[in-house]
Protein backbone atom coordinates (compact mmCIF):
# COMPACT_ATOMS: atom_id res chain seq x y z
CA UNK A 1 0.00 0.00 0.00
CA UNK A 2 2.64 1.99 0.39
CA UNK A 3 4.34 1.98 -2.43
CA UNK A 4 1.47 2.38 -4.23
CA UNK A 5 0.85 5.25 -2.70
CA UNK A 6 4.78 6.70 -3.01
CA UNK A 7 3.92 5.66 -7.28
CA UNK A 8 1.05 8.64 -6.52
CA UNK A 9 2.85 11.05 -5.28
CA UNK A 10 5.84 10.69 -7.36
CA UNK A 11 3.29 11.00 -10.35
CA UNK A 12 1.50 14.45 -9.20
CA UNK A 13 4.78 15.89 -8.64
CA UNK A 14 5.83 15.08 -11.69
CA UNK A 15 2.81 16.39 -13.62
CA UNK A 16 2.89 19.79 -11.71
CA UNK A 17 6.31 20.38 -12.53
CA UNK A 18 5.46 19.49 -16.56
CA UNK A 19 2.62 22.06 -15.86
CA UNK A 20 5.44 24.47 -14.13
CA UNK A 21 7.76 24.28 -17.14
CA UNK A 22 5.09 24.61 -20.08
CA UNK A 23 5.96 27.97 -21.87
CA UNK A 24 3.19 29.73 -22.42
CA UNK A 25 2.37 30.42 -26.52
CA UNK A 26 0.39 32.59 -28.82
CA UNK A 27 -1.40 30.71 -31.51
CA UNK A 28 -2.48 32.71 -34.54
CA UNK A 29 -3.25 31.39 -38.36
CA UNK A 30 -2.14 34.23 -40.80
CA UNK A 31 -3.88 34.66 -44.25
CA UNK A 32 -2.13 36.31 -47.68
CA UNK A 33 -3.48 37.36 -50.91
CA UNK A 34 -2.40 37.83 -53.91
CA UNK A 35 -3.95 38.93 -57.54
CA UNK A 36 -2.76 38.49 -61.01
CA UNK A 37 -3.87 39.05 -64.08
CA UNK A 38 -4.44 35.77 -65.89
CA UNK A 39 -1.77 34.91 -69.01
CA UNK A 40 -3.52 31.48 -70.06
CA UNK A 41 -6.57 29.18 -69.92
CA UNK A 42 -7.41 25.85 -69.84
CA UNK A 43 -10.67 24.83 -72.05
CA UNK A 44 -12.92 22.09 -71.95
CA UNK A 45 -14.66 21.15 -75.18
CA UNK A 46 -16.92 18.51 -76.42
CA UNK A 47 -17.63 16.29 -79.92
CA UNK A 48 -21.13 15.46 -79.70
CA UNK A 49 -22.31 12.79 -82.26
CA UNK A 50 -25.59 11.16 -82.84
CA UNK A 51 -26.94 8.36 -85.09
CA UNK A 52 -29.04 4.82 -85.82
CA UNK A 53 -25.73 2.76 -86.03
CA UNK A 54 -23.29 2.18 -82.86
CA UNK A 55 -19.98 2.04 -85.65
CA UNK A 56 -21.04 4.81 -87.64
CA UNK A 57 -21.69 7.56 -84.98
CA UNK A 58 -18.25 6.63 -82.89
CA UNK A 59 -16.49 6.53 -86.24
CA UNK A 60 -18.02 10.01 -86.89
CA UNK A 61 -16.80 11.44 -83.66
CA UNK A 62 -13.59 9.63 -83.99
CA UNK A 63 -12.68 11.95 -87.65
CA UNK A 64 -14.06 15.03 -85.69
CA UNK A 65 -12.19 14.88 -82.68
CA UNK A 66 -8.87 13.61 -85.33
CA UNK A 67 -9.62 17.06 -86.94
CA UNK A 68 -9.46 18.92 -83.75
CA UNK A 69 -6.44 17.71 -82.54
CA UNK A 70 -5.05 17.90 -85.62
CA UNK A 71 -5.77 21.65 -85.75
CA UNK A 72 -4.51 22.38 -82.23
CA UNK A 73 -0.89 20.72 -83.44
CA UNK A 74 -1.04 23.19 -86.60
CA UNK A 75 -1.50 26.62 -84.14
CA UNK A 76 1.67 25.24 -82.47
CA UNK A 77 -0.26 23.62 -79.00
CA UNK A 78 1.95 20.95 -77.98
CA UNK A 79 1.06 17.22 -77.38
CA UNK A 80 1.75 17.48 -73.09
CA UNK A 81 -1.25 20.79 -73.28
CA UNK A 82 -4.43 18.62 -75.55
CA UNK A 83 -5.79 16.19 -72.71
CA UNK A 84 -8.71 13.68 -73.59
CA UNK A 85 -10.85 13.88 -70.29
CA UNK A 86 -13.59 11.05 -71.13
CA UNK A 87 -15.36 8.61 -74.46
CA UNK A 88 -19.01 7.80 -74.05
CA UNK A 89 -20.69 5.83 -75.85
CA UNK A 90 -24.20 5.44 -74.96
CA UNK A 91 -27.55 3.41 -76.15
CA UNK A 92 -30.75 5.35 -76.05
CA UNK A 93 -34.20 3.48 -76.29
CA UNK A 94 -37.17 5.91 -77.68
CA UNK A 95 -40.39 4.41 -75.99
CA UNK A 96 -42.57 6.75 -78.52
CA UNK A 97 -40.71 4.95 -81.80
CA UNK A 98 -39.80 1.80 -80.33
CA UNK A 99 -36.14 1.91 -81.45
CA UNK A 100 -32.40 2.28 -80.65
CA UNK A 101 -30.19 5.06 -81.06
CA UNK A 102 -26.87 5.97 -80.39
CA UNK A 103 -25.08 8.97 -78.60
CA UNK A 104 -20.98 9.26 -78.83
CA UNK A 105 -19.04 12.16 -77.04
CA UNK A 106 -15.44 13.26 -76.21
CA UNK A 107 -14.30 15.75 -74.31
CA UNK A 108 -10.63 17.63 -74.24
CA UNK A 109 -9.43 19.67 -71.86
CA UNK A 110 -6.97 22.42 -73.79
CA UNK A 111 -3.84 24.43 -71.80
CA UNK A 112 -3.61 27.44 -73.49
CA UNK A 113 -0.46 29.28 -72.85
CA UNK A 114 -1.27 32.42 -74.32
CA UNK A 115 -4.38 33.73 -73.60
CA UNK A 116 -3.82 36.58 -76.73
CA UNK A 117 -4.86 34.04 -79.12
CA UNK A 118 -8.27 32.54 -77.18
CA UNK A 119 -10.46 34.24 -80.10
CA UNK A 120 -8.90 32.23 -82.73
CA UNK A 121 -8.29 29.23 -81.13
CA UNK A 122 -12.36 29.00 -80.69
CA UNK A 123 -12.96 29.83 -83.75
CA UNK A 124 -10.56 27.05 -85.09
CA UNK A 125 -12.18 24.92 -82.66
CA UNK A 126 -16.05 25.81 -83.62
CA UNK A 127 -14.82 25.20 -87.47
CA UNK A 128 -12.93 22.07 -86.89
CA UNK A 129 -16.38 20.35 -85.52
CA UNK A 130 -16.54 20.31 -81.89
CA UNK A 131 -20.38 21.38 -80.79
CA UNK A 132 -20.00 22.31 -76.76
CA UNK A 133 -17.92 23.98 -74.74
CA UNK A 134 -18.02 23.14 -71.20
CA UNK A 135 -16.18 25.78 -69.56
CA UNK A 136 -13.01 27.79 -69.33
CA UNK A 137 -10.89 28.68 -66.31
CA UNK A 138 -8.27 30.98 -66.27
CA UNK A 139 -4.59 30.58 -65.37
CA UNK A 140 -1.21 32.38 -64.88
CA UNK A 141 2.54 31.13 -65.93
CA UNK A 142 3.45 32.41 -62.35
CA UNK A 143 1.50 30.15 -60.10
CA UNK A 144 4.79 29.05 -57.84
CA UNK A 145 5.85 32.68 -57.29
CA UNK A 146 2.63 33.85 -56.56
CA UNK A 147 1.87 30.82 -53.91
CA UNK A 148 5.20 31.97 -52.43
CA UNK A 149 4.48 35.28 -52.43
CA UNK A 150 1.11 34.44 -50.39
CA UNK A 151 2.61 32.13 -47.76
CA UNK A 152 5.26 35.27 -46.68
CA UNK A 153 2.53 37.55 -46.63
CA UNK A 154 0.32 35.11 -44.36
CA UNK A 155 3.50 34.64 -42.21
CA UNK A 156 3.58 38.71 -41.91
CA UNK A 157 0.01 38.36 -41.28
CA UNK A 158 0.40 35.77 -38.22
CA UNK A 159 3.04 37.97 -36.77
CA UNK A 160 1.46 41.02 -36.46
CA UNK A 161 -1.77 39.41 -35.15
CA UNK A 162 0.33 37.85 -32.21
CA UNK A 163 2.46 41.36 -31.65
CA UNK A 164 -1.43 42.42 -31.31
CA UNK A 165 -2.76 39.87 -29.02
CA UNK A 166 0.46 40.65 -26.73
CA UNK A 167 0.28 44.29 -26.56
CA UNK A 168 -3.01 43.93 -25.29
CA UNK A 169 -1.89 42.10 -22.73
CA UNK A 170 1.50 44.21 -22.17
CA UNK A 171 3.40 41.28 -23.13
CA UNK A 172 5.61 40.98 -26.16
CA UNK A 173 5.92 38.14 -28.41
CA UNK A 174 9.08 35.94 -28.83
CA UNK A 175 10.95 33.61 -31.22
CA UNK A 176 8.38 31.14 -33.47
CA UNK A 177 8.49 27.18 -32.29
CA UNK A 178 6.23 26.00 -34.76
CA UNK A 179 4.67 26.87 -38.59
CA UNK A 180 2.14 24.82 -40.21
CA UNK A 181 0.36 25.52 -43.58
CA UNK A 182 -3.01 25.42 -43.80
CA UNK A 183 -3.24 25.79 -47.69
CA UNK A 184 -1.83 28.02 -50.12
CA UNK A 185 -4.37 27.86 -53.08
CA UNK A 186 -6.29 29.91 -56.11
CA UNK A 187 -9.83 30.81 -55.80
CA UNK A 188 -11.94 29.20 -57.69
CA UNK A 189 -12.70 30.98 -60.96
CA UNK A 190 -15.73 30.89 -62.97
CA UNK A 191 -16.40 28.46 -65.98
CA UNK A 192 -17.41 30.74 -68.47
CA UNK A 193 -20.12 29.49 -70.60
CA UNK A 194 -18.96 30.08 -74.65
CA UNK A 195 -21.56 30.94 -76.96
CA UNK A 196 -21.64 28.48 -80.17
CA UNK A 197 -22.83 31.11 -82.67
CA UNK A 198 -20.39 33.62 -84.35
CA UNK A 199 -17.75 34.42 -82.52
CA UNK A 200 -17.93 37.93 -84.00
CA UNK A 201 -20.79 40.81 -83.30
CA UNK A 202 -22.30 42.72 -85.66
CA UNK A 203 -19.91 45.55 -85.29
CA UNK A 204 -17.08 43.23 -86.49
CA UNK A 205 -15.16 42.52 -83.28
CA UNK A 206 -15.50 41.69 -79.61
CA UNK A 207 -14.50 40.62 -76.31
CA UNK A 208 -15.94 37.18 -75.53
CA UNK A 209 -14.61 36.71 -72.13
CA UNK A 210 -13.57 38.98 -69.30
CA UNK A 211 -10.41 37.25 -67.45
CA UNK A 212 -10.51 39.81 -64.70
CA UNK A 213 -8.04 38.76 -61.90
CA UNK A 214 -6.48 35.06 -60.23
CA UNK A 215 -6.51 35.73 -56.52
CA UNK A 216 -4.38 33.20 -54.77
CA UNK A 217 -5.09 32.73 -51.02
CA UNK A 218 -2.73 31.30 -48.35
CA UNK A 219 -3.12 30.34 -44.55
CA UNK A 220 -0.43 29.63 -42.24
CA UNK A 221 -0.44 28.58 -38.71
CA UNK A 222 1.92 29.98 -36.33
CA UNK A 223 2.55 29.22 -32.53
CA UNK A 224 4.69 32.22 -30.62
CA UNK A 225 6.47 32.25 -27.39
CA UNK A 226 4.66 34.71 -24.83
CA UNK A 227 7.09 36.55 -23.16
Amino acid sequence: MKYITLIIILFTMTTAAQNNNLQPLVNVTGEGKVKVAPDGADIRVRVETQGKEAQTVKNENDQLIDKVIKFLRAQGIESKYVKTEYINLNKNYDYNTKTYSYNANQTLTIQLKDLAIYESIMTGLLNAGINRIDGVSFTSSKMDVLHAEARVKAIKNAKEKAISYAAALDQKIGKAVQISEQGATPLPQPMYKTRMASMESDSGSSETIAPGEIEITSKIAVSFVLN
